[in-house]
């Protein structure tokens, strides 16, 4: 077997992943029943983040009741948490919304007090007067509370302080999301709605938007929505943004949101971007700034390391090493290796090597074929280890599959899925600002009518967008790497824990 192909080193660092009740599994986080939502398949509750440089002991005792602030003081306090003024700061805003959020409910934005006539039917009033007729407008509701936009560098804690409000928030009508899932799902929402209209005639026109109905549907489910990772590369959402989050705004729910840009700066130099400012200034209206960037990322330093889970494509062993951890983790499963078809929106997707919840794939596989979060979402909810083999050096002629390995890696880490990775340089030189146009652009800026001027501006060309979300990407696969994250990985271990 290939297993004693493995040096002893190297099987000594098997043996740490493959070993069971180690004693920090005690410390992962227990799921709450809200992740069952329907529609986001993405929602988690408050776990450890790499933005912070502590032990998952920060996780225990956050679904009580309780001051966000002193949760976060006795993790400082116990060490598991590094004191960070900056965090602190954020966390006490928070904790306001928190207790506003107690007794909250936005129902009465959704039916907003209307005029109520006088029944001028009635004999005894046969002579009141159009004017007497009209009850006085009852006043409008109180505004809704505002919510928060935090933003700043990567591993600096964005996340991991939202987690930590969500959990502390007492209103069951919450929902917490990667801001992917939440758009993948409202475009679901929408493709059912037209799906639902009549057929039309022929020679009869009419015109149906469905973004408003959708937001209700949204707004009628939840009063708190808490999104991770806010950012805008597709011109589909940067077209429906603001007719969406202002309807929902108007409708009362409270946003909280964590991103790398400023709000300023989202969907920088896109496709139409002049008709997605408006957004931007409804954001602002509706939500608190905050940057959270004290200069540190917490993702840096040093954490127990889960053995060795980054391989070099050219390191001696690294294949046999890939092939031994495969094959111990299988003999756990309850199945045989082989392919597996997964249906993702009507479309078969085909992995070539898995067994139960593993996945033994190569980087064409999941980030050359057309894939999306949607495949990716599928991928996290059946499989809590992937292996991906071969990930090349990353150049910008390749931006569209290094789209699609930090939208892997984001709805991994979201859902705490563990990757084991075989690449061709180290992480910090996996992506490489080099190479450029291909023929592809070429087309594409002639089938837009732009001339290189443009190109040099638009996002689409330029990999501006990639180059600073794959910032993103090296900070959470250094944590993806570490003892707590591998630990907490372990769904079977969660599982009978949760029983018992």
């Amino acid at each position: 077997m290939a297993t004693y192909a493995v040096r002893p080193a190297v099987r000594c660092s098997l043996n740490f992943l493959l070993k069971g009740s180690a004693p920090c599994v005690r410390k992962t986080c227990l799921l709450s029943s809200s992740c069952a939502a329907k529609g986001y398949s993405s929602c988690r509750t408050f776990r450890s983040s790499a933005s912070c440089c502590y032990s998952d002991s920060a996780t225990a005792d956050v679904h009580g009741s309780g001051d966000a602030v002193g949760h976060f003081d006795r993790q400082v306090q116990s060490g598991s948490l590094i004191t960070d003024v900056q965090q602190r700061h954020v966390i006490q805003k928070l904790a306001h919304l928190q207790h506003t959020l107690k007794t909250y409910s936005n129902r009465i934005y959704l039916n907003p007090p209307t005029k109520k006539s006088k029944d001028a039917s009635s004999p005894k009033k046969s002579c009141i007067t159009t004017a007497e007729r009209e009850e006085p407008i009852p006043p409008p509701p109180p505004p809704p509370p505002k919510g928060f936009y935090i933003y700043g560098d990567v591993g600096t804690g964005k996340t991991m302080l939202m987690d930590l409000f969500y959990s502390h928030v007492e209103n069951s009508r919450k929902k917490r999301v990667h801001f992917n899932g939440f758009m993948l799902d409202i475009h679901k929402r929408i493709h059912r709605r037209k799906q639902s209209l009549p057929k039309r005639r022929l020679g009869k026109m009419f015109t149906y938007d469905p973004i408003s109905p959708v937001a209700m549907e949204i707004s009628s489910e939840t009063c708190l929505l808490c999104f991770d990772e806010f950012q805008v590369t597709d011109i589909a959402d940067a077209m429906i943004l603001k007719q969406l989050f202002e309807t929902m705004f108007k409708s009362g729910v409270v946003v909280v949101a964590t991103s790398n840009r400023p709000p300023d700066d989202l969907y920088k130099n896109g496709l139409q971007r002049d008709t997605f400012l408006p957004f931007i200034d409804v954001l602002k209206e509706y939500c608190h700034t905050i940057c959270l960037d004290s200069g540190i990322d917490y993702r840096r330093l040093d954490k127990p390391k889960a053995g060795k889970l980054y391989y070099l494509a050219g390191e001696p062993g690294a294949e046999a090493f890939l092939d031994a951890l495969f094959e111990e983790l299988t003999l756990r499963q309850k199945s045989v290796p082989g392919p597996r078809v997964l249906t993702v929106l009507g479309r078969d997707v085909t992995l070539e090597k898995t067994c139960g919840s593993i996945a033994d794939c190569t980087f064409d596989e999941l980030c050359s074929r057309p894939l999306g979060a949607s495949d990716y979402l599928e991928m996290a909810r059946l499989f809590d280890t992937v292996f991906i083999r071969h990930v090349p050096m990353l150049t910008l002629t390749l931006k569209d599959q290094a789209r699609r390995f930090t939208t892997l890696i984001d709805n991994f880490y979201d859902n705490k899925v563990r990757v084991v990775l075989l690449a061709a340089a180290p992480l910090d030189r996996l992506f490489v600002h080099t190479g450029g146009e291909d023929e592809r652009d070429r087309q594409l800026l002639d089938d837009l009518g732009l001339g290189e001027e443009a190109a040099d501006r638009l996002t689409l060309f330029t990999a501006e967008e990639e180059i600073f979300a794959f910032q993103r990407t090296i900070s959470r696969l250094r944590e993806m790497q570490t003892e707590s994250y591998w630990m907490e990985g372990d769904r079977s271990y969660r599982r009978r824990h949760m029983s018992t």
